[in-house]
C-alpha cells in the first residue's frame, strides 16, 4: 500500500457490462460490445457486476448464484480487455433485490441479539468481494474495487479496514473504493486504499465548487485520485441531474455533449485529477441507428461519443 502519492496515471476508462447479469457477458453481443468500447481511445476499463442481497437489512450475498455473471464469464471479459491492450479494474458491486439503492444498506450501530448485524453482513460482503479478489489476481487485473456508493456502510471503519487486509492477502495490485458523489471527505479509512475515487456525477454548474471540496480531501490523504464513475444521460434535464436515471424527459445527444464538455473541462483545470471510469458502456449495445433514441448514458453513437473519443486521444491532462 502507498501511504503517498506516487501513482501517477492518467485513466481514460469506461466501465463495462454493468450489471453482469448472467448470460450477457459472453458470445458476438459482448465481444462487439467491448471492441467499439475500445475505439473510444480507453486505456482502462472498470469490468462492473453486481450480486443481489435480498432486502437492504438481508446480511448473505449469493453472488454465486443468478443473476450473477459466472466466474467464466468474468475471465472472458478480462482476458478479452487486456487482448485489447487494455488495464482492467475488477468491479464487483452489491445490489438490493427490491430496488433500494445499496447506499442504504445499513444495521444498528451496536448489535443486538436476534437482529440482523454488520458482524454478519460484512462476513457475507468479505467472503464475495475476496472471491472476486483472487480472480483479480489470478487474472493480473491492474486495479480492484472494493466497494462502491456504500454510503452508510463507509461508517463502519473497522470493518472495511479488516476487509482491505483480506483482500490484500490475496490480492497484490491497486485496491480503490468507490465512494458515491459529496461524500469524499466522509470516508475515514482513505489511508488503507492506495487510490480515492469516488462518483462524480455532479450537476453542470456545480463542477468547480465541488472540485474545490473534493481537492481538500485529495490534499489531506496525499493520495491519487479519479471518478471511478462519471457521466450524465443524453435526456432532457440530465445535465443538472446527472445522477438521476429515472429523469423524466426526451432524448437529447446535445444535453449529453454539453455535461462531457462542462466536464472535462472543468477537471482539466486540477492537476490531481487522474481521469474516469466513464458510465457507461453495456455488454449489449443498442444499434447505431438507434442512438438517437436512446435516452440512456451510453454515448455509443451519440455527439457526446464523438467528445469522448477526442478529449481520450489528445491525451490532455484530466
Amino acid at each position: 500500500m502507498n501511504s503517498t502519492n506516487t501513482w501517477t496515471e492518467k485513466v481514460c476508462g469506461m466501465t463495462w457490462g454493468w450489471t453482469g447479469v448472467r448470460g450477457s457477458w459472453t458470445g458476438p453481443e459482448a465481444a462487439f460490445s467491448m471492441e467499439r468500447m475500445a475505439e473510444m481511445n480507453v486505456n482502462w476499463v472498470a469490468i462492473a457486476l453486481s450480486a443481489v442481497q435480498s432486502t437492504p437489512q438481508s446480511t448473505e450475498i449469493p453472488f454465486r448464484e443468478e443473476p450473477t455473471v459466472t466466474d467464466d464469464e468474468v475471465r472472458w471479459a478480462i482476458r478479452k480487455a487486456k487482448s485489447m491492450g487494455l488495464k482492467v479494474c475488477l468491479k464487483p458491486v452489491v445490489n438490493v433485490g427490491n430496488g433500494t439503492w445499496r447506499a442504504h444498506i445499513t444495521f444498528f450501530d451496536e448489535e443486538v441479539p436476534g437482529e440482523p448485524s454488520w458482524a454478519e453482513w460484512f462476513r457475507s460482503y468479505g467472503e464475495f468481494i475476496r472471491h472476486y479478489a483472487e480472480i483479480a489476481e489470478e487474472e493480473h487485473c491492474e486495479m480492484l474495487c472494493v466497494g462502491c456508493e456504500m454510503v452508510q456502510a463507509d461508517k463502519r471503519d473497522a470493518e472495511w479496514r479488516a476487509l482491505i487486509a483480506d483482500v490484500r492477502s490475496v490480492y497484490g495490485g491497486l485496491v480503490t473504493y468507490n465512494c458515491d458523489k459529496y461524500q469524499e471527505e466522509r470516508v475515514r479509512w482513505w489511508d488503507a486504499v492506495d487510490i480515492i475515487s469516488s462518483s462524480g456525477y455532479y450537476p453542470i454548474d456545480q463542477w468547480e465548487e465541488q472540485l474545490d471540496r473534493i481537492e481538500g480531501t485529495v490534499r489531506r490523504w496525499n493520495k491519487p485520485f479519479f471518478f471511478m464513475e462519471a457521466g450524465c444521460p443524453s435526456r432532457e434535464g440530465s445535465a443538472a441531474r446527472p445522477n438521476d436515471w429515472s429523469l423524466p424527459g426526451g432524448p437529447s445527444e446535445e444535453e449529453q455533449r454539453r455535461y462531457y464538455e462542462a466536464m472535462f473541462a472543468a477537471c482539466a483545470k486540477r492537476e490531481w485529477m487522474q481521469g474516469y471510469m466513464l458510465w457507461d458502456w453495456p455488454a449489449r449495445l443498442y444499434s447505431g441507428e438507434e442512438a438517437s433514441l436512446n435516452d440512456d448514458y451510453c454515448m455509443y453513437g451519440k455527439q457526446a461519443g464523438e467528445t469522448v473519443r477526442n478529449y481520450y486521444a489528445a491525451g490532455i491532462r484530466v
